[in-house]
């Protein structure tokens, strides 16, 4: 397994497990996978391999800003896509998104089901779950 991936397993196990536990993800998760996104991108390809982690984060930032602006979705959700995005790249990154959107509405329709007026549901679960398959369609 490559380096990326045990920092993706080791970035998505504690993100999830921390927004289950405390319904939030803290700045040290999402500092440290970004920190190392940027440090595989560096040694991986230099500079060009650093501007594609920055790339990667920007998008994964950007990309789930509106719901974050509407009040849909919290900032540790952006931060974690951020990392991922570090680590992914800009165009895996917008595949992780799309999968991330889709597990995320089915893990909403599962809260729904369980509870009708549930208000929220920790997204992490669904972020993992995009950036792991989108990982795992590259190779």
């Amino acid at each position: 397994m490559s380096a990326e991936a045990w920092v993706a397993a080791a970035l998505g196990c504690c993100a999830v497990f921390e927004d289950l536990w405390r319904r939030r993800i803290s700045n040290r998760i999402t500092a440290a996978g970004f920190a190392a996104g940027l440090g595989l991108g560096w040694a991986g390809g230099g500079w060009r391999g650093a501007g594609c982690a920055l790339a990667g984060a920007a998008v994964g930032f950007s990309v789930f800003f509106l719901f974050h602006w509407m009040g849909g979705m919290g900032a540790g959700d952006l931060k974690l896509m951020a990392a991922f995005g570090a680590l992914l790249g800009p165009a895996d990154i917008l595949t992780a998104a799309v999968l991330a959107a889709i597990a995320g509405a089915l893990l909403a329709a599962a809260a729904l089901l369980r509870r009708p007026r549930a208000a929220a549901i920790p997204y992490a679960p669904a972020i993992v779950a995009g950036a792991w398959l989108a990982m795992l369609g590259r190779r």
